[in-house]
């Protein structure tokens, strides 16, 4: 990629969100050509897999990737950019002498894949001299030719790019008439094609679709700026999560918010600039403690963080340390089998297999058919997450299927499964859970946060807040965080509204690694209930 295309890949005007750039641009029209067939796939994976076992390799196994993204952005009543772009190759990962080795190429000629494979051999061995115990692989079934696509009901690839346009513009265009003053949206498209085999015998075919479209409004006045995200989730579906059925809209009494299965961009959009004129005139939280009802677009960021990241293997293991931070979560406290991550009502579990969700696939990147799996059993931490060389370490038989490279010419790695707070066993509504509240909080959206290294001591803002009195929503109010330990937060957890209020939200762009990575997930629960949590205001003093 010369400076040229990245330049054009990258001035999508993002701020702060993480964007990586992989690949090269390419036409629209590009992203919608046919991949290679089943068949010339399976015979560019036997051609790594014969030259890496020839060299000496006693496992290989082999992803091919066609990765195509679009990006399309719009700032109040002009487009930004749109950005297309198409990458393609392979990636060899092998044992040879008890160690890893990997290597990649976009060269997808018989020799290309064969010097791949042998160069993923030769740092194997290179790296052996430096290997104390040999990887330790646990079994996995051989499902010989498989294939798996999401279940999307409308190909966003597909659907024209001015109806794309034209749906953030009108959006746009309903915050500009409804008092926001500044609003940039934006569509993120993900389409993974993916091919794995391995000398075990699997080879799955995977079509993997993504899609996120959120916006960021701010509205000016006399006392400054407020600021409100959108409050769509990223989604594994197609363009038919933004049909904004009626049906699929979640209603809380006094707060005009929630949705479903789909999103209604234009309708979020209006409200909220609504909802912004009302945050330039709201008063600040007097600080103190207070019972939160956390709606789904809130909690599952804190699940993210508290839950998610401290219960990934490696970072238990301290193979993080340096980038992300480790874990409080340790080895001893899961081995004791009585550490109360949680109150008797938390039960937390992984998974990648929910419909609609983020890291919703058939077979993880080293082909384990993916399941579901208990972390956190009656507020009782009972397992974490672990790929097949890690499996062992916490005397599990088999790996969790939550596995996951960026790309082809990327390393596969432990990533985050989705993570998720199982509902209530009584189906309560959100404002069942807002009706046992006398003094209270009620927070929506993710907000700012800041989490220790050891994913123990935190603050998470929001970006919608409501005074509960007496079981009643009653005034919005501004520039609360709360301030909490994860082992305090999950054991203040005393009420949720049950499945008919769960709901699944996400992280789209979820970094993590040296060189970084970047993956999908997502996170499901329902309104939560957490009793005398610290809250503080961040109201900015003159």
């Amino acid at each position: 990629m010369d400076r040229r295309q990245f330049i054009k890949l990258t001035g999508v005007g993002l701020g702060g969100l993480m964007l990586p750039v992989i690949g090269n641009a390419v036409s629209a029209e590009a992203l919608l050509e046919p991949a290679a067939d089943v068949a010339m796939k399976k015979r560019m994976t036997n051609v790594a897999l014969n030259a890496a076992t020839s060299k000496g390799a006693t496992y290989a196994d082999v992803r091919i990737g066609r990765y195509l993204n679009q990006f399309i952005t719009a700032q109040e009543k002009r487009v930004d950019n749109v950005v297309n772009t198409e990458s393609y190759g392979i990636g060899v990962r092998v044992i040879a002498d008890g160690t890893w080795g990997f290597a990649s190429t976009s060269d997808m000629t018989d020799d290309g894949i064969a010097k791949a494979a042998e160069t993923a051999v030769a740092v194997a061995k290179a790296n052996a001299k430096f290997q104390t115990d040999p990887v330790q692989l646990a079994p996995v079934e051989s499902y010989g030719d498989v294939e798996w696509k999401t279940p999307i009901k409308k190909n966003a690839f597909e659907v024209p790019i001015k109806e794309k346009v034209d749906l953030l513009l009108e959006a746009n265009n309903a915050a500009l008439s409804n008092g926001a003053n500044f609003i940039t949206s934006v569509l993120f498209l993900v389409n993974e094609q993916k091919y794995f085999g391995s000398t075990e015998g699997t080879y799955t075919d995977q079509d993997v679709h993504r899609l996120w479209c959120p916006f960021f409004a701010t509205a000016v006045g006399e006392s400054g700026f407020k600021q409100r995200q959108g409050l769509g989730n990223p989604v594994g579906m197609g363009f038919e999560y933004l049909d904004g059925r009626e049906e699929d809209k979640i209603r809380v009494q006094g707060a005009n918010i929630g949705y479903g299965k789909s999103y209604d961009l234009v309708e979020d959009a209006t409200e909220a600039a609504k909802q912004l004129q009302v945050k330039l005139k709201a008063k600040s939280v007097e600080p103190g403690k207070y019972d939160l009802v956390l709606d789904p677009h809130h909690l599952m960021l804190t699940i993210h963080e508290s839950v998610g990241h401290p219960l990934e293997l490696d970072r238990v293991l301290g193979y993080e340390a340096n980038y992300a931070g480790t874990s409080f979560a340790t080895l001893d406290k899961w081995k004791s089998g009585t550490f109360e991550y949680g109150s008797d009502k938390v039960n937390l579990f992984a998974d990648k297999t929910q419909v609609g969700s983020l890291g919703y696939v058939g077979w993880d990147d080293e082909g384990v058919k993916t399941k579901e799996w208990d972390l956190v059993k009656d507020g009782i931490l009972v397992n974490y997450q672990a790929i097949r060389d890690q499996a062992h370490i916490i005397d599990e038989k088999e790996s969790h299927g939550c596995c996951y490279s960026q790309s082809w010419r990327d390393v596969q790695f432990q990533r985050m499964a989705n993570v998720s707070l199982r509902p209530g066993e009584e189906d309560k509504s959100a404002e069942d859970v807002i009706a046992g509240v006398e003094n209270g909080i009620y927070i929506v959206g993710r907000g700012s946060f800041s989490i220790d290294q050891q994913r123990y001591n935190f603050q998470f803002g929001g970006q919608l807040f409501y005074e509960i009195k007496d079981g009643k929503i009653v005034d919005q109010i501004e520039d609360v965080a709360y301030q909490s330990n994860t082992q305090e937060f999950w054991n203040s957890c005393t009420d949720l509204a049950g499945k008919s209020d769960y709901r699944i939200g996400g992280s789209f762009f979820d970094g993590k690694g040296q060189p970084p990575q970047v993956s999908a997930v997502s996170h499901g629960c329902p309104t939560t209930r957490f009793n005398n949590v610290n809250v503080i205001s961040t109201a900015r003093k003159v």
